[in-house]
């Protein structure tokens, strides 16, 4: 090999010998730099939860997202998230009785029926009514049945006339949250604690919730609630209360005349 093809041969080795060492810095200092930047948001988030918790959300959403993106369904823990059920053996001794025994009646699901009995037991506290009370309305009203209307337009649970009382619902997003059971429940619970409120008495209010307080028949709703009361009574004291089965489980309530829901949105229209 000559001089020069030796130089020539040295000045290659050279070359690539600086490309390699130059490579190596950028890509140590950039690791530096990665690794800088990871300590320095580990910190940044433990000093400052609330970012920690606004960087959660922006990253679940981003990946909820890219899966109704990539597969067309949104995740499943959200129809979890949205389903008005909880377990029955999850409740208190009492709702848990209650639930079980509305359930073998209307042929419900002992889920979504423990989280009205739940809901009924906790709005019963701050409301000063009996939740067995508030469940036999329900009961008599739509055999618990979310979707019920009558042919005069009262709707859900509590078959409330939503027309009539469509501000109660604004707070809830709006009219159509009357199928939502939870809010119906709450809604109805309100204008019956109202309705007994303006008679004085349950039996009064019962004929006012149904449109009867002017009328000299209510067509026996008033003792069909508060019979359904007093067996609910007894089956959360722990008593065996005998079944019978209601026919037409799903089916609307029952229809109330034409001129008494005209009644109701007189007395409490606002």
């Amino acid at each position: 090999m000559t001089a020069s093809q030796k130089k020539f041969t040295q000045g290659l080795r050279t070359f690539a010998s600086d490309i390699a060492q130059g490579f190596f810095e950028i890509t140590h200092n950039g690791f530096a730099l990665v690794g800088l930047a990871v300590i320095f948001v580990v910190i940044t988030l433990t000093a400052r939860p609330e970012l920690r918790q606004v960087g959660e959300f922006e990253l679940f959403s981003w990946l909820q997202t890219r899966q109704v993106a990539l597969t067309g369904w949104v995740s499943g823990t959200d129809a979890i998230d949205r389903a008005t059920a909880s377990n029955p053996q999850d409740l208190p001794k009492q709702q848990a009785a209650v639930a079980y025994w509305l359930s073998k009646k209307y042929r419900v699901a002992p889920e979504p029926l423990s989280a009205l009995v739940a809901e009924a037991y906790e709005i019963g506290i701050h409301t000063k009514l009996d939740p067995t009370l508030i469940l036999a309305v329900m009961a008599v009203e739509s055999g618990f049945n979310p979707f019920a209307q009558s042919p005069v337009g009262a709707q859900g649970l509590m078959q409330v006339m939503t027309q009539v009382h469509s501000d109660k619902y604004e707070s809830f997003g709006g009219k159509l949250a009357a199928f939502d059971p939870l809010t119906n429940l709450r809604v109805g619970v309100k204008v019956l604690q109202e309705c007994i409120a303006r008679a004085g008495s349950v039996e009064g209010g019962l004929r006012f919730y149904v449109g009867a307080a002017n009328v000299e028949d209510d067509g026996g709703y008033a003792n069909k609630v508060l019979a359904e009361h007093a067996r609910l009574q007894l089956v959360a004291n722990g008593r065996t209360v005998p079944l019978v089965v209601t026919q037409n489980v799903g089916s609307p309530a029952p229809a109330k005349s034409d001129q008494v829901p005209e009644k109701v949105a007189v007395v409490f229209q606002s």
